[in-house]
């Protein structure tokens, strides 16, 4: 097979399992990767090309431990699905080194000094990813239907591991939302009047209710300024859901703003949704279940940043004594 059927074969796979555009993208730009390096460096059997592909990505590229996994999923793909031939025992390659890095988190204080920055629809979208606990992409990905205003419920569906899981709506977001959603169901009647107002619909839910598609329910909570091709079908334009980007560079920039000297991007307010509750004496179950986390060890991560545990414990210079060995700074 050429590179151009490999893509294509690689395409029509993705889209009849019902993998999401992103994962598309990310194997086609590692198989590519990875025929370059094979195109470079002939003359050996393919066992040991993978495993000196991914030993090279390692030593020489120095990726960190997820992206030589990530590759490592996207030659396997490669192998198992479009070629379909068994790709061998690779597991000698030289692995990248896995740090055990704890969250970034920020006080209450800061968390809502950086939120306080933002304005408009921004602000509604990074106050869900921080009251909500949201990943990014499942904050993107919400349908108004999603939203329970009554029951101060939001639904994530299909989020990471394909699972559905339902978590909190403060009721200060709640007047917001409303108006919120009365700009956007606006904003679907102009599409619908100028032939447009469809929205993309996952699996074969499109052809089971082709009326669906219309429904006001089914569009994007956050939708873009502008009606724009479907990545997956050229041949269709909707309006998607905001890009991920826009909201990234507005939490930089409240970041700036905020003078926080921290690092911290979008999943940062997920850490902190996390570790504020338990700080607030809420059980690391219920926690673990708004997360959507499947095992309770990596909702543990966030024990090890609360100030309620071996944080809170005073230093020694603190503890109390009859004499005390140092002096105030004079």
């Amino acid at each position: 097979m050429n590179m151009q059927q490999i893509e294509t074969e690689l395409q029509n796979i993705c889209r009849r399992r019902h993998l999401s555009i992103a994962t598309e993208k990310t194997y086609r730009h590692w198989i590519r990767r990875f025929a370059r390096y094979c195109h470079a460096n002939p003359g050996t059997d393919r066992q040991a090309r993978i495993t000196a592909y991914l030993t090279h990505l390692a030593k020489n590229r120095q990726v960190a431990a997820g992206t030589q996994s990530v590759a490592l999923n996207a030659i396997k793909f490669l192998y198992a699905e479009i070629i379909g031939e068994p790709m061998g025992d690779v597991a000698q390659f030289a692995r990248s080194t896995r740090p055990k890095r704890l969250p970034v988190v920020l006080s209450r204080a800061d968390t809502l000094a950086v939120i306080n920055q933002i304005h408009g629809t921004k602000w509604i979208m990074v106050s869900l990813l921080y009251a909500s606990g949201l990943r990014m992409a499942e904050m993107l990905k919400l349908r108004v239907m999603d939203i329970d205003l009554q029951r101060l419920t939001v639904t994530v569906r299909n989020g990471k591991g394909a699972k559905d899981r339902v978590t909190m709506l403060p009721t200060f977001l709640v007047k917001p939302l409303q108006t919120h959603i009365e700009s956007i169901r606006r904003l679907h009647n102009n599409d619908l009047a100028a032939g447009y107002g469809e929205a993309w619909m996952p699996g074969a839910l499109a052809r089971k209710y082709p009326s669906a598609v219309y429904q006001f329910g089914w569009q994007f909570l956050f939708p873009a300024s502008k009606i724009s091709e479907d990545p997956r079908d050229k041949t269709q334009h909707r309006r998607h859901h905001l890009h991920a980007s826009a909201v990234s560079k507005t939490i930089k920039q409240a970041a700036l703003s905020a003078r926080i000297d921290k690092k911290i991007s979008a999943h940062t307010f997920r850490h902190c949704f996390a570790t504020h509750l338990l700080e607030a004496g809420a059980d690391i179950r219920t926690v673990q279940e708004l997360l959507g986390h499947a095992n309770l060890e990596t909702t543990m991560i966030y024990t090890h940043v609360t100030t309620t545990g071996a944080i809170s414990t005073p230093s020694p210079m603190e503890l109390p004594a009859n004499v005390h060995p140092l002096r105030a700074a004079g």
